[in-house]
């Protein structure tokens, strides 16, 4: 845990991966207002049909959710912007369900209305994913945590 601890102290990052973490920051904050707010339908097709809760909760809930993170990548810094990089990673892998049924399903949304479309979408979310933790630092304090 110690090893964690200063993995995560020492954290710092290039100019460059701190205006992409700005600008995933931007882009979660403008998508959770759009969850709440005009592309509110067009969300509700990426909930699974699987899934045992009511559609619109899922929508409001998890744009209330990308406004949090959204915030947290533009405002944090230091060992807060690695466990906001490690947070949004997971929220990331936690939502790709969705992006799945929207392609099992052949559910058109946000101008994915054809197979290969929805298909080439799948790959997005791992870079999202990828995104967060690069620009954050949260790969580097791993590793650097790892080889202590």
């Amino acid at each position: 845990m110690d090893k964690l601890k200063k993995a995560l102290r020492g954290n710092k990052i290039t100019p460059l991966q701190s205006i992409f973490c700005r600008l995933l920051g931007l882009f979660l904050a403008l998508a959770g207002i759009s969850h709440l707010s005009v592309l509110r339908h067009e969300f509700l097709a990426q909930v699974p049909l699987w899934l045992p809760i009511d559609g619109d909760l899922v929508v409001v809930l998890s744009g209330i959710v990308e406004i949090g993170l959204g915030i947290g990548l533009l405002v944090s810094s230091g060992r807060y912007r690695v466990i906001a990089g490690w947070v949004t990673a997971a929220f990331f892998v936690l939502i790709f369900p969705g992006n799945i049924s929207q392609y099992v399903n052949r559910i058109d949304a946000f101008g994915l209305n054809s197979d290969s479309s929805r298909f080439i979408r799948l790959f997005f979310q791992p870079i999202f994913a990828i995104w967060a933790l690069w620009s954050t630092g949260a790969w580097h304090a791993w590793r650097n945590q790892e080889a202590e």
